[in-house]
């Protein structure tokens, strides 16, 4: 087989089980929450800290390819991913399976940057739409197959099996890598040590603090301690950061406005986008009742919806431009997240679905629109760091969304008096998020009417990255 096509799809294997693996679990929550004796609103530290590993180690993972090899970093990764997926099949608590999702998460954020650096290195420009067209649509089964996946397993086996299936395509995978990948490597100075342990200590505290609030997890002052140290660490990484030659993270490219906004809004939107996969499984299992398989026959419809935007959304793009797309677009996309919390037990089905495609095309539009202008005034000097810093953000937002998103549910609980799986309290939660999201539209409207005019003559609909899709990690 051509390169451009084998390693295209040696890279998919990859992101495959990392994709089906997150949608999965997102349906079976209410089991694994049963079967570890917890509650399945505090299974959302198991969501947030895998994000969170993402966010903390995609940063030096180019570093990491360029120092030890592409090869050696990508089939190490796969390996880490694997013993990973084999914690959370044999967790018999909370802090296993939250333990388990980390070290997934380490690997998981070295997977899918060195196997997308593979390919720019490896692929003549002339091939590399077409090596990304192999790369992007076997990835993409990945969150659709996963609620569905998800569901059976959890109806008709057991939960763990969803973590065990990863080991036989993960092992496939590293043995193609080792035999197809080239050993790439680089020249590459030294790693910004004290830097990285900055920001990757202020986002693990901060964010383990946030994930933590309700519920009686953590003790209160251990949950100030935490976030009050994290924020701490990111200050101090801001003021190394303006010192530094050559930072982790250059916070300078945040004074270009298209970056500012793609990045600083499209976080603001992914905050509802994240919440999406973890409240609607617990709504329609927990408040309506019906078992994983079918939830994750509902929830999958929002995936398909944003496959089939994804062969419109250049041309909306060239016909109206990025501002008025981000604008209008984020607005409808906004109300449709709230529009979830309004279905209630007796809701039809088709009607459900209905909502669930069209917000998964409003979703798909506005992630290619944001993944796009993010970019449009980015120099090549300065595109590995913008896309390492807008790849965090993403990650964190997702990992906000999940946390907001469950202490609102919470917080509906104790101001209605009704019980947790209460209808009413999702459309608390729901209309919360949604509003969070609806804030984007502020950072959009600022920008110039000819924003990404440029881009927008040729916009190409990218894979989501890091977006839980619905379903259970923001793709983005």
């Amino acid at each position: 087989m051509r390169p451009q096509r084998l390693l295209p799809l040696i890279v998919a294997t990859a992101l495959f089980i990392e994709n089906m693996d997150s949608t999965a679990i997102a349906t079976s929550l209410p089991q694994i929450a049963a079967d570890l004796g917890t509650e399945p609103i505090a299974l959302k530290l198991a969501l947030t800290t895998y994000l969170v590993a993402l966010a903390v180690f995609i940063p030096v993972s180019g570093w990491v390819a360029d120092r030890f090899g592409a090869r050696r970093t990508f089939v190490g990764a796969i390996a880490v991913f694997l013993l990973g997926s084999l914690g959370c099949a044999a967790s018999d608590g909370l802090g296993q399976l939250v333990a388990g999702r980390f070290v997934q998460g380490v690997g998981g954020a070295m997977m899918v940057p060195v196997g997308r650096l593979v390919l720019l290195r490896s692929i003549d420009k002339a091939e590399l739409v077409r090596a990304l067209s192999w790369l992007t649509i076997p990835a993409m089964l990945g969150p659709m197959l996963g609620p569905v996946l998800g569901g059976a397993i959890t109806t008709y086996a057991h939960w763990r099996f969803i973590f065990l299936i990863n080991l036989p395509m993960g092992a496939l995978g590293m043995w193609l890598a080792w035999r197809h990948i080239p050993e790439l490597r680089q020249v590459v100075g030294p790693l910004d040590t004290r830097g990285f342990l900055l920001s990757a200590g202020g986002l693990a505290l901060a964010m383990f603090g946030l994930s933590a609030i309700g519920r009686g997890l953590v003790p209160g002052a251990a949950i100030a301690a935490c976030v009050l140290a994290g924020a701490g660490l990111m200050a101090g990484y801001v003021r190394h950061a303006r010192v530094h030659p050559h930072p982790l993270l250059r916070l300078d490219l945040f004074r270009v406005p298209t970056f500012r906004a793609g990045v600083l809004g499209g976080s603001l939107f992914r905050i509802g986008i994240g919440a999406t996969p973890f409240l609607l499984p617990l709504m329609l299992q927990l408040g309506f009742g019906l078992n994983p398989l079918q939830s994750g026959l509902i929830t999958f419809t929002s995936t398909a919806g944003a496959m089939v935007m994804k062969t419109v959304a250049p041309r909306i793009l060239h016909r109206f431009g990025f501002r008025p797309v981000l604008v209008w677009n984020g607005l409808v996309a906004a109300l449709a997240m709230c529009l979830f919390g309004l279905f209630r037990a007796d809701t039809p089905y088709w009607l459900m679905v209905g909502v669930l495609l069209a917000s998964g095309c409003l979703r798909s539009l506005h992630f290619t629109s944001i993944n796009a202008i993010a970019y449009a005034d980015i120099d090549q000097d300065r595109m590995s760091q913008a896309s390492s810093l807008a790849a965090m953000a993403q990650q964190v937002a997702l990992a906000l969304g999940v946390t907001l998103g469950g202490y609102a549910l919470s917080l509906a609980g104790t101001l209605t008096g009704r019980p947790g799986d209460d209808p009413l309290n999702f459309t608390f939660a729901f209309l919360s998020v949604g509003l969070i999201s609806a804030m984007s539209v502020w950072e959009m409207r600022r920008l110039p009417p000819d924003a990404g005019a440029e881009m927008a003559g040729h916009a190409e609909a990218g894979r989501e990255v890091a977006e839980p899709r619905v379903e259970a990690r923001p793709q983005g």
